[in-house]
């Protein structure tokens, strides 16, 4: 550490040495802080502001109405919290387990009997976990150089976190839209500071996809409109996450036993070979749902489910849209007495949205059996 730094000098003040001496201290800190990675780039995200409005233009956010809610904040972090110059981008493995690619987790997902529960979502919410983290970084900040602008944010406003983590060199946007990094994969969360110190920024990287279309080609609704591209109204992440009303009947079939969210383009990504298992004891499974069967998780009622979810990012969607996701994972499931008893049992439930995916999932069964159970 330099003695000027310690000094508490005024951060408008430091040189470009200390600067950079501030830079090396926050990557030690953040890694101490448990994240893995930690880069900075600067907020000219101009190159990717044509992409989101075409995206938007193309209504590709479905009810994601906060995507266009804040206008050109999203792609002008300085609009967003006046005085921003940098981001300090940050990266934290969640995966927990040893999940090989195309193997047993392709298999759960074929054991439609099963609930398939993205990985992210398994333990706790990450959101207060990796905001207290940022939270102490801006603070050990501060200790060091005093007062200074910042704003931490986890997947929580309107932030192009993926294009800031790109331009930092902390993985290229893949096809599938998400950030790939050739040493850990994608199982890894986002998170900001924005800040108004002038730090050095870092390198971006190139991009390793190559001819590779595995994340593409294996996606069950076909979301990829192109390459980056994706129709969020196909996905299955914002078919059981963000979209509170009906699922289309055509694309009911195709969302399987995916219950909360979807993985498959991380599944098949050869580059999450290469994927750390995450020493954070809080994103361990909880209830067994790592493993667990979708009659067992339609019989919780409300009470259990905001029990059993608490503090989980399972919560926000609300004990009617849990309901909705399980009936079609019940609806294309293996026809047995104990899945349509299940059903039967919520046909009167106080919802049309649910009642309207039980009938669904009833006749389901209705067709495939011929009112012939096992």
């Amino acid at each position: 550490m330099t003695e000027s730094i310690n000094n508490h000098i005024n951060p408008a003040n430091l040189s470009q040495q200390q600067l950079a001496e501030l830079n090396r201290l926050i990557k030690v800190w953040a890694q101490e802080l448990g994240f893995q990675q930690c880069a900075v780039s600067d907020i000219d995200l101009s190159e990717h502001e044509p992409h989101l409005q075409k995206w938007l233009d193309n209504n590709y956010h479905g009810e994601m109405h906060y995507m266009e809610k804040h206008g050109s904040k999203r792609s002008h972090p300085e609009q967003l919290v006046p005085g921003t110059l940098r981001s300090i981008n940050l990266r934290m493995d969640y995966l927990k387990e040893d999940l090989p690619v195309s193997t047993e987790i392709i298999e759960q997902l074929q054991n439609n009997n099963k609930a398939y529960i993205a990985r992210y979502a398994l333990g706790r919410d990450y959101h207060k976990l990796i905001r207290k983290r940022l939270q102490q970084l801006a603070t050990n900040i501060e200790k060091e150089i005093g007062s200074f602008g910042y704003r931490v944010f986890v997947d929580s406003a309107p932030v192009l976190e993926r294009a800031l983590a790109e331009k930092s060199g902390i993985g290229w946007i893949g096809k599938n839209t998400m950030i790939l990094n050739r040493q850990a994969g994608s199982w890894f969360f986002l998170a900001e500071i924005f800040t108004d110190l002038p730090l050095p920024v870092d390198s971006p990287v190139s991009s390793h996809c190559g001819s590779c279309t595995a994340c593409m080609d294996f996606c069950p609704t076909k979301a990829f409109v192109s390459e980056k591209e994706l129709d969020a109204r196909k996905c299955i992440s914002y078919l059981t996450i963000e979209h509170k009303n009906s699922i289309p009947l055509e694309l009911r079939p195709l969302i399987g036993n995916r219950v909360f969210g979807c993985d498959d383009c991380q599944l098949v990504c050869p580059w999450n070979r290469y994927a750390k298992i995450s020493g954070e004891k809080d994103f361990s499974p909880r209830n067994k749902l790592n493993d667990i069967e979708l009659v067992e998780l339609f019989s919780w009622n409300e009470q259990e489910f905001l029990k059993k979810t608490e503090g989980s990012p399972i919560y926000r969607i609300g004990y009617e849209s849990w309901l909705r996701n399980i009936a079609v994972g019940l609806g294309n499931a293996k026809t047995s007495q104990v899945i349509v008893n299940a059903l039967e049992g919520k046909k009167d439930f106080p919802s049309t949205l649910v009642q309207e995916h039980v009938a669904w999932a009833l006749e389901q069964h209705k067709k495939s059996a011929q009112g012939s159970y096992e």
